[in-house]
């Protein structure tokens, strides 16, 4: 794509959106063309405005975008997939905003992945469709930490580099990936896993999709798995996530 081209069609993600003067809306959104980037939509919050519908945040658009000044005009937009079984549920809409909310710390504007973007609109299609949202969510995240480069080792010691036995050990999130048991009771801020939640991770990281929908987690496993992901992702970004707290709200209720 040319930089000076004026016009130009997009395939996106909306991840969020603020209100911008008296009737306009300012948009982030992932596309598939160009990766994270801002825009303006004219007008959606007007009553009568056709575009309003279809740039709700996690729904997936086709737009027509004109180049500004600083930032992308929205000119048309249209629904691909609005993922409508996700929005009647607040515990759904709660990983959605997870899943967004995660790739929206990692990621910078202008910068393309179509990797990211694929796994982005499967995930929230995933969640929309399929019994067990924290399964997809699991895979999401050791998946997109592959993408950008974060990928956890998994299969042999990080200090040591012996290979991991079959049997519970320690992960360290400042050496990025796992420790045997002999370095991992000296390691300082070492945490314990568990060798079926290791057998899972390794899974998600070498699997497809639809092989990794196999898994049956319990949840004793989802939840170990959650709080070692959780520790691991804070570390990278170096701050706390916003949707966990609120996931955890909505479960306690």
């Amino acid at each position: 794509m040319s930089v000076r081209e004026r016009s130009l069609r997009a395939e996106a993600v909306v991840l969020r959106h603020s209100d911008l003067g008296e009737a306009d809306r300012l948009l982030s959104i992932y596309t598939r063309e160009m990766g994270k980037v801002r825009a303006i939509a004219k007008g959606a919050r007007k009553m009568r405005s056709r575009k309003a519908g279809h740039l709700q945040p996690f729904t997936r658009v086709s737009l027509q975008l004109a180049r500004g000044r600083d930032l992308f005009i929205i000119t048309q937009a249209e629904t691909v997939q609005p993922y409508l079984h996700l929005r009647q549920d607040l515990l759904l809409v709660g990983y959605a905003a997870y899943v967004v909310e995660l790739l929206d710390r990692f990621t910078y504007e202008n910068d393309e992945n179509r990797s990211i973007y694929r796994l982005l609109w499967n995930t929230l299609a995933r969640l929309d469709s399929e019994p067990d949202p924290l399964l997809a969510v699991h895979y999401y995240e050791v998946r997109l930490l592959d993408l950008l480069g974060y990928r956890p080792e998994l299969f042999k010691c990080v200090k040591c580099e012996s290979q991991i036995k079959p049997e519970d050990q320690f992960f360290s999130a400042a050496r990025g990936g796992v420790l045997c048991s002999s370095c991992g009771r000296v390691a300082n801020n070492a945490r314990r896993i568990s060798v079926t939640a290791l057998k899972y991770l390794r899974h998600f990281q070498r699997s497809s999709y639809t092989e990794a929908s196999r898994a049956r987690l319990s949840p004793a496993v989802n939840q170990e798995i959650d709080i070692l992901m959780q520790h691991y992702l804070t570390f990278i970004l170096e701050r706390n996530l916003n949707s966990p707290a609120f996931i955890q709200h909505l479960k306690s209720e």
